[in-house]
């Protein structure tokens, strides 16, 4: 019985080799081109919308806006004054209660906590966990431990300030303990080598050195407070007041709660408001972004 030897022809490696690069070249060209669709189609989304709002903003951006305070009766020169004194008290009472207790935390957890045990670690978890909790659990947080229940505050400014300190807290401790880490080791070694204290070398070398980082998150966590509504609702931000707050209890309402309010009306007048009142809001968080830019550029320093 006679066995026929077929011959294969040889294999081309370097054939395949090419072929399949050129296969992903084309796969990484149609996916990053995909990409670039999607983000320019929400670049031109996010366009337009400012377009709409600085068009029908400016038609009420003007001197009532500011110095008048809102009025269902005269609505065409009512403000929202209440709401823009309302905000600054909020606001300054979450600076008080959000940034040396952030910043203590964050000098705690990177500079003196041992990361070998266990509540550290815990610890740790948490506040990454923190970040990502809606915004609305904090607002019913404070609502049953601040507003009612153990400390019964009731829908005061100083409740409003709590719950957007909550917010904003684990985020201040994140970018805190991120500048302290960019700060060379060297310099803490040779401040202890030359006879300073832990405390010293933190407080003289370490926070100097991370102070743009820290200004720069710090205000980036504010201003992200700044337009919160939900938590604020909760805690009894009132949607309409015609007085300004004087301290920190007071009744009292905020911008975004503002703007909740008046889309709600049925009249041009109060339609045109909330469109002026966007664009005041929005120009706040340019300002206040623009000054975390500027700062961090100011204070930084390359090593």
């Amino acid at each position: 019985m006679t066995t026929t030897s077929v011959k294969k022809a040889p294999v081309d490696l370097g054939k395949i080799l090419v072929t399949g690069k050129r296969r992903n070249r084309t796969r990484s060209a149609v996916f990053a081109g995909i990409l670039w669709v999607c983000l320019a189609l929400s670049c031109l989304f996010l366009f337009a919308v400012l377009a709409v709002i600085i068009v029908e903003g400016l038609a009420r951006f003007d001197w009532n806006l500011i110095s008048q305070q809102p009025s269902r009766l005269h609505p065409e020169t009512s403000g929202v004054q209440s709401a823009i004194f309302g905000t600054l008290w909020v606001m300054l009472g979450t600076i008080i209660l959000a940034i040396p207790i952030g910043i203590a935390g964050a000098v705690y957890l990177e500079e003196y906590a041992d990361s070998t045990k266990w509540w550290n670690r815990l610890i740790e978890l948490n506040i990454q966990n923190l970040v990502a909790v809606p915004t609305i659990i904090y607002g019913i947080l404070t609502l049953a431990f601040v507003v009612r229940g153990p400390i019964s505050l009731g829908p005061v400014v100083l409740a409003g300030s709590v719950a957007l300190a909550l917010l904003i807290l684990p985020v201040i401790i994140i970018t805190t303990r991120e500048a302290l880490r960019s700060v060379p080791r060297d310099i803490r070694d040779a401040s202890l080598a030359l006879g300073a204290t832990l405390w010293q070398t933190t407080w003289k070398q370490v926070l100097p050195s991370a102070i743009s980082g820290i200004a720069t998150g710090t205000i980036l966590a504010l201003s992200r407070a700044i337009g919160e509504a939900a938590p604020l609702l909760l805690v009894g931000a009132t949607v309409f007041v015609t007085v300004n707050p004087e301290g920190f209890l007071d009744r009292y309402t905020v911008l975004p709660v503002q703007i909740f309010n008046l889309v709600k009306l049925p009249e041009e007048a109060n339609q045109q408001l909330a469109w002026a009142t966007i664009l005041l809001l929005m120009i706040i968080l340019l300002a206040m972004n623009a000054l975390a830019i500027w700062m961090r550029n100011r204070f930084q320093r390359r090593w």
